[in-house]
Protein backbone atom coordinates (compact mmCIF):
# COMPACT_ATOMS: atom_id res chain seq x y z
CA UNK A 1 0.00 0.00 0.00
CA UNK A 2 1.14 3.55 -0.70
CA UNK A 3 1.11 5.53 2.58
CA UNK A 4 2.00 9.12 3.46
CA UNK A 5 2.90 10.02 7.05
CA UNK A 6 2.80 13.70 8.02
CA UNK A 7 4.65 14.55 11.23
CA UNK A 8 7.61 12.58 12.56
CA UNK A 9 7.33 13.02 16.31
CA UNK A 10 7.49 9.99 18.61
CA UNK A 11 4.42 8.24 17.16
CA UNK A 12 4.95 9.30 13.54
CA UNK A 13 8.54 8.07 13.59
CA UNK A 14 7.55 4.71 15.06
CA UNK A 15 4.72 4.27 12.54
CA UNK A 16 7.02 5.16 9.66
CA UNK A 17 9.56 2.57 10.78
CA UNK A 18 6.93 -0.18 11.08
CA UNK A 19 4.88 0.63 7.99
CA UNK A 20 7.92 0.95 5.74
CA UNK A 21 8.59 -2.79 6.23
CA UNK A 22 5.57 -3.83 4.13
CA UNK A 23 4.41 -0.70 2.28
CA UNK A 24 5.59 2.05 -0.06
CA UNK A 25 6.08 5.05 2.20
CA UNK A 26 6.39 8.82 1.82
CA UNK A 27 7.13 11.09 4.80
CA UNK A 28 6.99 14.78 5.56
CA UNK A 29 7.99 16.94 8.51
CA UNK A 30 8.86 20.62 8.72
CA UNK A 31 11.99 19.56 10.66
CA UNK A 32 14.19 18.23 7.86
CA UNK A 33 16.53 16.44 10.28
CA UNK A 34 13.68 14.07 11.14
CA UNK A 35 12.98 12.97 7.57
CA UNK A 36 16.61 12.32 6.72
CA UNK A 37 16.68 9.14 8.84
CA UNK A 38 14.21 7.45 6.44
CA UNK A 39 16.51 6.66 3.54
CA UNK A 40 14.17 3.95 2.21
CA UNK A 41 11.11 6.26 2.11
CA UNK A 42 10.14 8.91 -0.43
CA UNK A 43 10.85 12.24 1.25
CA UNK A 44 8.32 14.96 0.45
CA UNK A 45 9.86 18.41 0.12
CA UNK A 46 6.45 20.02 0.65
CA UNK A 47 2.84 18.93 0.80
CA UNK A 48 2.13 19.38 -2.88
CA UNK A 49 4.45 16.41 -3.46
CA UNK A 50 1.58 14.25 -2.15
CA UNK A 51 -0.19 14.61 -5.50
CA UNK A 52 2.56 12.88 -7.49
CA UNK A 53 2.91 10.12 -4.88
CA UNK A 54 -0.87 9.48 -5.00
CA UNK A 55 -1.28 7.65 -1.67
CA UNK A 56 -3.98 5.17 -0.74
CA UNK A 57 -3.71 6.17 2.93
CA UNK A 58 -2.58 9.41 4.58
CA UNK A 59 -1.69 9.40 8.30
CA UNK A 60 -1.69 12.78 10.01
CA UNK A 61 0.54 12.38 13.08
CA UNK A 62 1.05 16.05 13.99
CA UNK A 63 -0.17 17.60 17.26
CA UNK A 64 -3.91 17.97 17.83
CA UNK A 65 -3.85 21.75 17.46
CA UNK A 66 -2.23 21.35 14.04
CA UNK A 67 -4.21 18.30 12.84
CA UNK A 68 -7.08 20.14 11.14
CA UNK A 69 -4.89 22.84 9.52
CA UNK A 70 -2.55 20.15 8.14
CA UNK A 71 -5.51 18.15 6.83
CA UNK A 72 -6.89 21.31 5.18
CA UNK A 73 -3.59 21.83 3.38
CA UNK A 74 -2.97 18.17 2.45
CA UNK A 75 -6.42 17.05 1.33
CA UNK A 76 -6.38 19.13 -1.85
CA UNK A 77 -3.51 16.96 -3.14
CA UNK A 78 -5.17 13.60 -2.38
CA UNK A 79 -7.09 11.30 -4.70
CA UNK A 80 -10.70 11.07 -3.51
CA UNK A 81 -10.26 7.34 -2.87
CA UNK A 82 -7.57 7.97 -0.23
CA UNK A 83 -8.32 7.05 3.39
CA UNK A 84 -7.19 9.71 5.88
CA UNK A 85 -6.23 9.01 9.48
CA UNK A 86 -5.23 10.77 12.68
CA UNK A 87 -3.43 9.52 15.82
CA UNK A 88 -4.65 12.23 18.20
CA UNK A 89 -4.87 11.49 21.94
CA UNK A 90 -8.03 13.61 22.22
CA UNK A 91 -10.45 13.68 19.29
CA UNK A 92 -12.14 17.01 20.12
CA UNK A 93 -12.96 18.81 16.83
CA UNK A 94 -12.19 15.84 14.57
CA UNK A 95 -15.68 14.32 14.58
CA UNK A 96 -17.16 17.43 12.99
CA UNK A 97 -14.22 17.77 10.60
CA UNK A 98 -14.47 14.23 9.29
CA UNK A 99 -18.23 14.56 8.80
CA UNK A 100 -17.75 17.38 6.29
CA UNK A 101 -14.33 16.70 4.70
CA UNK A 102 -15.58 14.30 2.01
CA UNK A 103 -12.93 11.60 2.60
CA UNK A 104 -13.09 8.14 4.11
CA UNK A 105 -11.34 8.20 7.49
CA UNK A 106 -10.09 6.03 10.32
CA UNK A 107 -9.41 7.74 13.66
CA UNK A 108 -6.95 5.85 15.85
CA UNK A 109 -5.42 6.33 19.31
CA UNK A 110 -2.47 4.08 20.24
CA UNK A 111 -2.53 3.88 24.05
CA UNK A 112 1.23 3.47 24.25
CA UNK A 113 4.32 5.46 23.45
CA UNK A 114 8.12 5.32 23.58
CA UNK A 115 8.32 6.93 27.04
CA UNK A 116 6.88 3.96 28.93
CA UNK A 117 6.20 1.17 26.41
CA UNK A 118 8.67 -1.25 24.85
CA UNK A 119 8.02 -0.36 21.23
CA UNK A 120 9.66 -3.59 20.07
CA UNK A 121 7.36 -5.77 22.20
CA UNK A 122 3.83 -4.35 22.19
CA UNK A 123 1.91 -7.53 23.03
CA UNK A 124 -0.62 -6.59 25.72
CA UNK A 125 -0.64 -2.87 24.86
CA UNK A 126 -3.89 -1.26 23.65
CA UNK A 127 -5.14 0.80 20.72
CA UNK A 128 -8.53 2.49 20.26
CA UNK A 129 -10.41 2.76 16.96
CA UNK A 130 -13.19 5.29 16.66
CA UNK A 131 -16.41 3.43 15.86
CA UNK A 132 -17.56 5.91 13.21
CA UNK A 133 -14.44 5.21 11.09
CA UNK A 134 -14.83 3.77 7.58
CA UNK A 135 -14.66 -0.06 7.41
CA UNK A 136 -11.90 0.04 4.78
CA UNK A 137 -9.63 2.10 7.02
CA UNK A 138 -10.43 0.04 10.10
CA UNK A 139 -9.62 -3.21 8.30
CA UNK A 140 -6.13 -2.04 7.32
CA UNK A 141 -5.27 -0.57 10.72
CA UNK A 142 -6.72 -3.60 12.53
CA UNK A 143 -4.50 -5.98 10.56
CA UNK A 144 -1.46 -3.80 11.33
CA UNK A 145 -2.00 -3.73 15.10
CA UNK A 146 -3.13 -7.36 15.36
CA UNK A 147 0.15 -8.40 13.75
CA UNK A 148 1.94 -6.62 16.62
CA UNK A 149 -0.19 -8.31 19.29
CA UNK A 150 -1.89 -5.08 20.34
CA UNK A 151 -5.36 -5.34 21.95
CA UNK A 152 -8.01 -3.40 20.03
CA UNK A 153 -10.89 -1.42 21.54
CA UNK A 154 -13.64 0.52 19.78
CA UNK A 155 -15.36 3.66 21.10
CA UNK A 156 -17.38 6.45 19.58
CA UNK A 157 -15.86 9.93 19.38
CA UNK A 158 -17.78 11.04 22.48
CA UNK A 159 -17.01 7.88 24.44
CA UNK A 160 -13.32 8.17 23.61
CA UNK A 161 -12.79 11.64 25.03
CA UNK A 162 -14.77 10.84 28.18
CA UNK A 163 -12.66 7.72 28.65
CA UNK A 164 -9.43 9.67 28.15
CA UNK A 165 -10.30 12.00 31.02
CA UNK A 166 -10.12 8.92 33.22
CA UNK A 167 -7.33 6.98 31.48
CA UNK A 168 -4.98 9.91 30.81
CA UNK A 169 -6.01 13.05 32.71
CA UNK A 170 -6.26 11.24 36.06
CA UNK A 171 -2.70 9.80 36.04
CA UNK A 172 -1.33 12.98 34.44
CA UNK A 173 -2.64 15.28 37.18
CA UNK A 174 -1.60 12.80 39.88
CA UNK A 175 1.99 12.83 38.58
CA UNK A 176 1.97 16.61 38.20
CA UNK A 177 0.76 17.02 41.79
CA UNK A 178 3.66 14.85 42.93
CA UNK A 179 6.18 16.74 40.78
CA UNK A 180 4.98 20.09 42.12
CA UNK A 181 5.78 19.03 45.70
CA UNK A 182 9.17 17.37 45.16
CA UNK A 183 11.88 18.42 47.60
CA UNK A 184 15.24 17.48 46.09
CA UNK A 185 16.91 17.58 49.52
CA UNK A 186 14.62 14.87 50.96
CA UNK A 187 15.82 11.29 51.42
CA UNK A 188 13.89 9.22 48.82
CA UNK A 189 12.37 5.85 49.62
CA UNK A 190 11.41 3.12 47.16
CA UNK A 191 7.85 4.40 46.64
CA UNK A 192 9.14 7.96 46.16
CA UNK A 193 11.65 6.76 43.56
CA UNK A 194 8.94 4.94 41.58
CA UNK A 195 6.73 8.03 41.56
CA UNK A 196 9.73 10.13 40.52
CA UNK A 197 10.44 7.85 37.55
CA UNK A 198 6.83 8.12 36.36
CA UNK A 199 6.81 11.91 36.80
CA UNK A 200 10.08 12.30 34.89
CA UNK A 201 8.75 10.13 32.07
CA UNK A 202 5.54 12.11 31.85
CA UNK A 203 7.27 15.50 31.88
CA UNK A 204 9.70 14.37 29.17
CA UNK A 205 6.73 14.37 26.77
CA UNK A 206 6.14 17.31 24.43
CA UNK A 207 4.13 20.16 25.93
CA UNK A 208 1.74 19.81 23.00
CA UNK A 209 0.84 16.23 23.98
CA UNK A 210 0.33 17.20 27.63
CA UNK A 211 -1.85 20.11 26.53
CA UNK A 212 -3.97 17.80 24.32
CA UNK A 213 -4.79 15.62 27.30
CA UNK A 214 -5.26 18.36 29.91
CA UNK A 215 -7.40 20.56 27.64
CA UNK A 216 -9.83 17.73 26.98
CA UNK A 217 -13.30 19.14 27.71
CA UNK A 218 -13.85 16.30 30.19
CA UNK A 219 -10.68 17.00 32.21
CA UNK A 220 -12.08 19.55 34.66
CA UNK A 221 -14.72 17.21 36.15
CA UNK A 222 -11.97 14.62 36.65
CA UNK A 223 -9.81 17.23 38.36
CA UNK A 224 -12.75 18.25 40.55
CA UNK A 225 -13.19 14.61 41.57
CA UNK A 226 -9.54 14.35 42.59
CA UNK A 227 -9.49 17.61 44.54
CA UNK A 228 -12.69 16.65 46.37
CA UNK A 229 -11.16 13.34 47.40
CA UNK A 230 -7.99 15.09 48.56
CA UNK A 231 -10.06 17.45 50.69
CA UNK A 232 -11.82 14.45 52.22
CA UNK A 233 -8.48 12.77 52.95
CA UNK A 234 -7.26 16.01 54.54
CA UNK A 235 -10.37 15.99 56.74
CA UNK A 236 -9.64 12.39 57.82
CA UNK A 237 -6.01 13.19 58.66
CA UNK A 238 -6.94 16.26 60.65
CA UNK A 239 -9.54 14.27 62.58
CA UNK A 240 -7.09 11.41 63.29
CA UNK A 241 -9.98 8.95 63.20
CA UNK A 242 -8.57 5.44 62.64
CA UNK A 243 -11.96 3.88 61.90
CA UNK A 244 -12.82 6.44 59.21
CA UNK A 245 -9.34 6.05 57.72
CA UNK A 246 -9.73 2.26 57.60
CA UNK A 247 -13.06 2.63 55.81
CA UNK A 248 -11.46 5.01 53.32
CA UNK A 249 -8.51 2.69 52.65
CA UNK A 250 -10.89 -0.26 52.17
CA UNK A 251 -12.72 1.74 49.51
CA UNK A 252 -9.42 2.42 47.75
CA UNK A 253 -8.45 -1.26 47.85
CA UNK A 254 -11.80 -2.23 46.34
CA UNK A 255 -11.32 0.36 43.59
CA UNK A 256 -8.03 -1.17 42.47
CA UNK A 257 -8.86 -4.82 43.14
Amino acid sequence: MKIVILGLGHMGTWLAGELSKHNELAVFDTDRTKVERFSDAFILEDLDGIKAFSPETLINAVTLQNTVPVFDEALKYLPKSCVISDMASIKGPLEKYYAQCGFKFVSVHPMFGPTFADMDALKGESVIFIRESHPEGKAFVRSFFERLGVTIFEYSFAEHDRMMAYSLTLPFISSMAFASCVDRSAVPGTTFAKHMAIAKGLLSEDDSLLAEVLFNTHSVPELDRVTAMMEYLKHIIQGRDHEVLSDFLDRLRKNIA
